[in-house]
């Protein structure tokens, strides 16, 4: 009996773990309301594209889940030889994809904003100085950018090229990279398309301005929590290495195996990632929101 509620337990932090860092969801209901639902879906979409991944099925996602919460049972119970542990450290294992798949987000965010400011200031002395229609500079200019970026403005060109729909165009590249600098370049070219007029050169320069600042403040905040962010790691790798080396002295096996050993196995897993959690959310820069999203 006891070992069926601990296995419904874990399935159960499993799933949360997999909708709240894949789906979105929060709170420890098994399924949001229909209006959260739709919004759910919506940030689940756009988190996945700006971390390139899609194409990726949810299902597929739950697979590498589950796949390393097995990894994580089993290294935890060959390591402590107990039933608790083993499903704190699966528990712990399933985290990393999600893990994963934020850093990929942030990586690839991080390389759009660092690209941004010099590809805005591209643009502007396209359609300014060498003469550039709209269209024209801002193929040329994602054909430049970086090679995560150009599969949104190849498929952005290939719209401009079935339709000649300028705005249909940027809503494509606008869902292909779900960035809040794109939203707001793609806002002003439309709007410079539709109207006209002199202004689009000085509002670019703005804009590129603007984002240099923003890129600049990231960057010296990065450089300040580089020493933070490496003593962060000592979170998971101090304490496994003591655990690890108990093993080795006396009968530090076996104690593991008793319920006050247990007790302290988990408990000490628990603070862990409870540690590690609040520190990622101290170190966490803020993001900006898509504020022309259609």
């Amino acid at each position: 009996m006891t070992a069926l509620l601990l296995a419904i337990v874990a399935s159960y932090g499993v799933h949360l773990l997999y909708t709240a860092g894949l789906l979105g969801w929060s709170g420890v209901s098994p399924a949001p309301t229909v209006s959260e639902a739709k919004r759910t879906r919506r940030t689940r979409a756009e988190w996945m594209t700006q971390a390139g991944l899609g194409s990726v099925a949810p299902n597929e996602f739950l697979l590498a889940i589950s796949s390393m919460f097995l990894l994580g049972a089993l290294l935890a119970l060959a390591l402590f030889g107990s039933a608790i542990p083993a499903i704190a450290g699966g528990v712990f294992g399933a985290s990393f994809p999600i893990a994963a798949y934020r850093q990929r987000r942030r990586n690839r965010l991080a390389v759009a904003q660092d690209a941004w400011p010099r590809m805005i200031e591209e643009l502007r002395l396209l359609t300014s100085s060498v003469g550039r229609s709209l269209p024209q500079a801002l193929f040329e200019v994602g054909a430049a950018g970086p090679e995560i970026m150009r599969p949104a403005f190849s498929a952005a060109q290939r719209e401009w090229m079935l339709t000649t729909d300028f705005e249909k165009t940027l809503r494509v590249l606008r869902q292909q990279l779900a960035d809040p600098t794109c939203d707001a370049t793609c806002e002003t070219l439309l709007i410079a398309h539709e109207l006209g007029g002199t202004g689009i050169d000085r509002r670019l320069a703005d804009l590129a301005q603007d984002r240099r600042d923003d890129v600049s403040y990231r960057k010296d905040v990065r450089a300040r929590q580089s020493g933070v962010r490496f003593a962060r790691r000592f979170v998971l790798l101090v304490p496994l290495g003591m655990a690890a080396a108990g093993l080795a002295v006396g009968n530090g096996r076996s104690s593991y195996t008793t319920p006050i050993g247990q007790l302290a196995v988990l408990s000490a897993l628990i603070m862990m990632a409870a540690c590690w959690r609040w520190a990622g959310r101290m170190l966490r820069l803020p993001t900006e929101d898509r504020v022309f999203e259609r």
